[in-house]
């Protein structure tokens, strides 16, 4: 899509071409966030570019953990962070701390597709989770992929393509349905918790966090979204405190750091996050967009359920969703077919876009939809 994009920005010119395709966040890092770079800048102490242990700097972590016991009532410490390059580099170092050749990974569709790679990657096996009508979990369907191999399960609210936010029954009753398999087939799973979209929520939605309501919970995350700082690559892995296999899984997420290559996360964006870690960027920006595409929409004759956080819409296509993709790409609008997130016959729009893209590509959205009406 992106190399199609550069294609057609080429030959018609970047502001006939609405590119919906690319999930990377358009607005500015909070003011705070250029003021601890020029800081940083003056900086003279020692050792500030320096290796530091694997799991990152101290006063990092000591920051992170504080923020996420504050929110979620609970006693982290630095201990339980490892610093990593982004939630991409979290999620990689938890499943190679924790999978077995051949151990199962369940992801509930729809998925950001990394995920299966990502999998692949540890030598594990992905089993996809269906979906109801709201991109909830459909439980039926995840009790009956649960087998002796389970080794972990991925959740990602906000949701990342629909931009759905798992509701706190649907978590709890997930949480449930593994501690009641765990005690039947006296093993052991994980939940991963990929929550780079978690501050990008719009309706308030009361989401708990997993490493507050089961033993095993594992939060992977990233500050790309919420702080705009995809390119920085900086992120954390926080787990439960109370996990009884705790010290030897951090000196597996440690090791993994390390031996995926990765060694520590950048030391530049690990002092600037630790500053900036209770800012946000200006979310009502995106809730504005999103107000104004889905109500756009919608009035053409598009289904769409709301999103309630992320910067992504993911409407029902009228037609096989590839055939309508590229029906779109005729008006020269760029989305991503469904089907590379386990949804066949729906579509992804990234609005993390200027308005005048969005406002621009209406009329090419309503010629493509009139077509089926």
């Amino acid at each position: 899509m992106f190399e199609e994009g550069v294609e057609l920005k080429n030959k018609y010119g970047i502001e006939n071409v609405f590119d919906f395709s690319l999930g990377n966040p358009n607005l500015d890092p909070p003011d705070i966030f250029f003021e601890n770079l020029k800081n940083l800048n003056k900086a003279t102490h020692t050792n500030i570019h320096g290796y530091m242990p694997n799991a990152g700097f101290e006063s990092t972590r000591n920051a992170v953990a504080k923020k996420l016991s504050n929110e979620s009532n609970s006693n982290l410490n630095s201990e339980d962070i490892v610093m990593t390059v982004g939630a991409a580099g979290a999620l990689n170092v938890v499943l190679h701390s924790i999978l077995n050749p051949n151990e199962e990974v369940i992801i509930f569709k729809p998925f950001f597709p990394e995920y299966k790679f990502y999998v692949d990657n540890h030598n594990g096996i992905a089993k996809y989770c269906d979906y109801n009508e709201n991109f909830e979990p459909n439980l039926k369907d995840f009790e009956s992929l649960l087998t002796k191999k389970t080794k972990a399960i991925i959740l990602n609210s906000p949701n990342n393509p629909t931009g759905i936010t798992y509701s706190k029954e649907t978590i709890f009753k997930i949480v449930e349905i593994i501690k009641n398999y765990e005690e039947k087939f006296n093993i052991k799973i994980y939940i991963i918790s990929d929550e780079p979209y978690r501050y990008l929520e719009y309706e308030n939605t009361d989401q708990p966090f997993i490493t507050t309501i089961f033993n095993r919970g594992i939060i992977a995350t990233s500050f790309s979204k919420d702080l705009s700082l995809a390119g920085e690559r900086i992120g954390y892995i926080a787990i439960n405190p109370e996990n009884e296999d705790k010290e030897i899984l951090i000196s597996a997420l440690n090791f993994s750091n390390r031996t995926l290559g990765f060694v520590n996360a950048p030391a530049i964006a690990q002092r600037l996050v630790e500053k900036s870690i209770n800012s946000i960027a200006n979310i009502d920006v995106y809730r504005s967009k999103r107000d104004l595409m889905i109500d756009s929409l919608r009035s053409f004759g598009y289904n769409i359920v709301k999103p309630s956080g992320g910067f992504y819409l993911f409407p029902k296509s009228p037609v096989d969703d590839v055939k309508f993709c590229n029906i779109l790409k005729e008006e020269r609008i760029l989305v991503v077919p469904g089907s590379g997130f386990g949804a066949p016959n729906y579509f992804r729009i990234s609005y993390s876009v200027e308005d005048s893209v969005i406002e621009n590509s209406l009329e090419g959205f309503k010629k493509a939809i009139e077509k089926y009406l």
